[in-house]
């Protein structure tokens, strides 16, 4: 399922227009993001949880060469399956 598939599931049941599901969508979307950005977890009981993770600077190989390469720390997002979620799948 993609992006287009939602708006057209949500215009679905909502029973409203495509346009509107657009914006729905866009602002549950932004909304985790803000989320993610201001307090670093989004949490939706059911579902999941949206979290970011700093990852430590580390060696890594370049697969070519196999020479050694330092990899920068860096910030990443994670999420856990929440139980509801994960008794339906």
């Amino acid at each position: 399922m993609n992006k287009s598939d939602l708006i057209a599931t949500i215009a679905s049941e909502m029973h409203t227009s495509k346009l509107a599901a657009n914006r729905v969508l866009d602002t549950v979307l932004g909304s985790i993001q803000k989320g993610l950005i201001d307090e670093g977890t989004v949490t939706i009981t059911g579902f999941g949880t949206f979290e970011v993770k700093e990852r430590k600077p580390r060696i890594g190989r370049n697969p070519h060469t196999g020479e050694p390469i330092q990899i920068q720390a860096g910030r990443r997002i994670g999420f856990r399956v929440g139980k509801g979620l994960k008794q339906l799948v």
